[in-house]
């Protein structure tokens, strides 16, 4: 299936329709946003719109522009500039009538239905809808804390952390290391890692040709790796070192100051160390008491989270099946959400619930590979129905197409995010 901008935004806005009634009680319905990334801004856009003024929105979100983690990858290939990534809520505000809170959310009291927010005061709803992307395991990788992200970033959150990683990178030394130290599942954005060590790898084929990248990494295997070891052979042939559990990838730790990794014993010195540590739902979903410790769990039918029917979690944060943890999911599962809680407190229509993703990859210079699937809810759970992925050997032409369709899905994506 070929995705462009139009098809894209298409897929959520033909599945609603206008609201019947306004729901009874104290006044217009109030629903809450926390979180403005693929999952929340587009919920708080769809109930908006909808609604037709029917229900009052609010979405708050700390950051005035949103940098998407999503096609990061490629700025750091040298393919876009950190400014093609930022997005701002004007227009959501201006043209949609979303109440834009820029503040933090820092707790949930679900017996009087109130957020509270860092700045003082806080906000009441009739449902909320929790999109806070993901934070970081405690102690998962030895060595490493949040105190270490400057030294060694992470960069799986967009923006500063994306610019700071591109920046040490091109200060490598010649003939330098760059390390990653790869998350073990479930993680955002599956095909992430490896689409940057491509980019990585671009960047200093063209800039730094005899630099080395060391990989260590928890996992027996991962997303689209055929072809994306495939990819590293032709391109990058002797420059990428992947090193599994199989060879004591499961027992590594950094040390910050030297700027070494230790890999079941073995220390190797580098340049550049990317350490993307396991992974968790934001802190406000833990704080709101939905989680199982790590993650959301959530029903597939309206992503309503099983411990609280009046609190939605959606994209990274949610524990719900089949679906990967990636910005094209988050989007999917909002215009089921927003489209389950207008129909709670409007009684209009709500439709069965389907889920699409699909998750691009470049892996050099108009050479994209793509995966995806659509699904259902079944079992209790989100189920895939059927999916696809790029196969190893594909001509270069349909390669390039593949890279030209994820770019117009970006610029779909981005427009029915922010409008």
């Amino acid at each position: 299936m070929t995705i462009n901008r139009r098809l894209f935004i298409g897929t959520g806005a033909a599945m609603l329709a206008a609201p019947m009634v306004r729901a009874a009680g104290h006044g217009m319905p109030r629903v809450v946003v926390v979180g403005g990334g693929a999952g929340g801004a587009t919920a708080a856009r769809y109930i908006a719109k909808d609604s037709d003024g029917a229900i009052d929105v609010t979405l708050i979100e700390p950051t005035r522009t949103y940098f998407t983690c999503f096609f990061s990858n490629l700025y750091l290939g040298g393919f876009k500039e950190i400014d093609d990534l930022g997005h701002t809520y004007g227009t959501l505000a201006s043209d949609y009538g979303v109440n834009v809170v820029h503040d933090w959310a820092i707790g949930v009291d679900r017996d009087a239905k109130t957020v509270a927010l860092a700045g003082g005061g806080r906000v009441p709803y009739d449902k909320l809808i929790l999109s806070p992307g993901i934070d970081f395991v405690d102690g998962s990788v030895p060595g490493w804390d949040l105190s270490s992200q400057n030294a060694m970033p992470h960069a799986y959150k967009g923006g500063s952390q994306t610019e700071l990683l591109k920046a040490q990178v091109m200060a490598m030394p010649e003939g330098g290391t760059f390390a990653m130290i790869a998350p073990p599942n479930p993680y955002r954005c599956p095909p992430g890692p490896y689409e940057r060590i491509s980019m990585v790898a671009y960047w200093l084929s063209q800039n730094n040709p005899t630099a080395k990248i060391l990989v260590s990494d928890p996992k027996d295997k991962f997303s689209k790796q055929g072809l994306f070891e495939e990819g590293w052979q032709k391109y990058y042939g002797g420059m990428i070192e992947r090193i599994g559990p199989d060879f004591g990838a499961e027992n590594t730790s950094v040390d910050v100051a030297a700027m070494t990794i230790d890999i079941d014993g073995s220390v190797e010195n580098v340049d550049v160390c990317n350490v993307i540590p396991a992974m968790k739902a934001g802190r406000i979903a833990e704080l709101a008491g939905v989680t199982d410790g790590n993650w959301a769990p959530v029903n597939p039918d309206d992503m309503s989270s099983k411990v609280d029917p009046d609190i939605y979690v959606l994209g990274d944060a949610s524990e719900q099946g089949d679906m990967p943890k990636s910005g094209f999911s988050a989007n999917s599962q909002a215009k089921v959400c927003a489209n389950a809680i207008r129909g709670a407190l409007t009684d209009s229509r709500v439709f069965p619930a389907k889920f699409s993703n699909t998750c691009w990859s470049l892996i050099s210079e108009n050479d994209g590979v793509k995966v995806g699937a659509n699904y259902e809810p079944a079992d209790g759970k989100i189920s895939s129905t059927g999916g696809f992925v790029s196969q190893k050997g594909e001509d270069a032409a349909l390669r390039k197409a593949t890279y030209e369709e994820s770019e117009g899905w970006y610029a779909g994506i981005t427009a029915d995010m922010f409008g």
